[in-house]
């Protein structure tokens, strides 16, 4: 699922988790964040200016220590200076006492070699802290918002989870006893599950309501809208429900066919009008049977619409004044991206949503409508289509969606 998005999101999450790696190990050397010298300063600094203490790389300090255990008449407080051929990183924001105190410096060797997030060679970070400037992390919070936006991510989305990781990460000094990797990919799943939001589970909301409960969908026409009614109705028949549809599509040619064919297939009743009859009279009807013969959801079609069809708009504001459904639910296929989202935002402005059904996902290898939907209109993504059988609507997971993008091994659907 999502492929394109999940590789973008690998490779961001290596380079983010390289520059706060990068960060941890500077500190944990002594260099100030705020003063860290480039590599072509370094080669610059002479190692005699400091007299009080010795100073050498990983394997030169065992050997170098030998030497100086033999060697008599050296009193301890004298020290050699270790003339080396790959400057120390140097910290000039302590003094020299201080410097004096500073803990053995880790050779590369001892250490391991530096290694980016996406290995599996971890980097620990056990009981010291450091701090994370915001400065430190803009380029690959940049490179994450370009990926984001170039997988139709909603603007505001991208705003959301930038925003949250560089809180997440940055100004506080914190101490790590987990691998770089966990703390990165800690802070992006904890920013994408506040844009997808909570989990709506629709049988606990049915189980709660007044029976017959009344839901009614929306949409623009082409987008599966129809099609996936029939799949939900398959869906609550296989949890012991009882469902009715009622056809309320009326203005499109064959509209009343389509539903009718997948009702029988399905097993189910459906109340419908002529073509051209007012669709509230439709719903009205199709609520009153559902009464009288004990049944525990309505499912009402509508026809296909623009928010700029204004008598169309019009139609569905008399629907939710007389049937005052219990649910409104939006429903665009994912293909659209951005689109959709700009869609959904201007139904919820015209008429009202309660909740998003996503179709097509599984031809959509971008996933921007399906991360941005839900905080773009305030309202939780309940379902994701993801193929055209009538099993292939599934309800919608935001902890799966992000195991999926982030995880090493996830499967590529």
């Amino acid at each position: 699922m999502f492929k394109g998005l999940k590789e973008r999101l690998k490779a961001v999450k290596d380079n983010l988790g390289f520059h706060v790696e990068e960060i941890a190990d500077q500190q944990d050397l002594g260099i100030s964040t705020r003063d860290t010298l480039s590599a072509p300063d370094l080669a610059s600094v002479s190692t005699k200016s400091i007299d009080r203490k010795n100073i050498f790389s990983g394997a030169d300090q065992k050997n170098k220590g030998a030497a100086l255990d033999a060697k008599e008449g050296v009193d301890d407080d004298e020290s050699l200076i270790h003339e080396s051929p790959s400057p120390v990183p140097l910290s000039f924001d302590i003094d020299e006492d201080e410097a004096l105190e500073k803990k053995e410096l880790p050779s590369k060797a001892e250490s391991g070699a530096k290694v980016g997030i996406g290995s599996k060679i971890k980097a620990f970070v056990v009981s010291r802290e450091f701090i994370i400037d915001q400065k430190q992390i803009d380029v690959p919070l940049f490179d994450l918002e370009m990926a984001l936006l170039e997988n139709d991510v909603a603007l505001s989305a991208v705003d959301e989870i930038i925003s949250s990781i560089r809180t997440d990460l940055t100004g506080s000094s914190r101490k790590m006893g987990t691998s770089v990797d966990d703390v990165i990919t800690n802070s992006l799943k904890n920013a994408m599950l506040r844009v997808l939001g909570e989990r709506f589970d629709l049988l606990a909301f049915i189980a709660e309501r007044e029976k017959p409960v009344k839901i009614i969908f929306v949409g623009v026409n082409g987008t599966g809208k129809t099609t996936s009614i029939a799949k939900l109705a398959s869906y609550l028949t296989k949890q012991g429900l009882s469902v009715v549809i009622g056809a309320g599509d009326t203005f499109r040619a064959g509209a009343i066919e389509q539903i009718d064919v997948h009702a029988k297939r399905l097993g189910l009743k459906v109340v419908q009008h002529q073509e051209g009859s007012d669709p509230t009279a439709v719903l009205y009807d199709t609520t009153e049977y559902a009464r009288a013969h004990h049944i525990d959801v309505v499912l009402g079609d509508t026809a296909g619409r623009f928010h700029n069809r204004v008598n169309l708009m019009n139609q569905l504001e008399k629907i939710r004044r007389v049937i005052q459904p219990d649910l409104i639910i939006y429903v665009d296929e994912a293909v659209a991206g951005n689109d959709a989202v700009v869609r959904a935002e201007e139904f919820e402005r015209s008429v009202g949503l309660d909740g998003v059904i996503l179709t097509k996902v599984d031809m959509d290898p971008r996933g921007g409508a399906a991360l941005s939907i839900a905080h773009a209109v305030g309202k939780p993504l309940i379902f994701i289509g993801v193929g055209q059988g009538y099993d292939d609507l599934i309800p919608f997971s935001p902890e799966q969606v992000v195991e999926d993008l982030l995880g090493e091994e996830a499967e590529v659907l």
